[in-house]
């Protein structure tokens, strides 16, 4: 199949899942590197709280603040 019948497929609103490769799907500077920081424990206690006030882990609080602070920087 070529790139064009298959954004043709694709445009019509057909399932064209069948025809992708998803083992080896990327998603580009998306990809996860690990990272170690030390917080003091007072900063730990309320991550936590808030993380558990709004359901969510205490890594995932710290990806969302990180990520909005990163967007308001590069905003600007």
């Amino acid at each position: 199949m070529t790139g064009d019948e298959f954004d043709e497929k694709f445009d019509n609103g057909e399932d064209v899942s069948d025809y992708l490769d998803c083992a080896r799907a990327r998603r580009p500077n998306l990809e996860s590197r690990r990272v170690n920081v030390d917080f003091p424990a007072w900063m730990v206690h309320e991550l936590d709280r808030e993380a558990s006030r709004i359901g969510v882990t205490r890594q995932s609080i710290i990806k969302m603040w990180i990520a909005d602070r990163l967007a308001k920087i590069t905003a600007s």
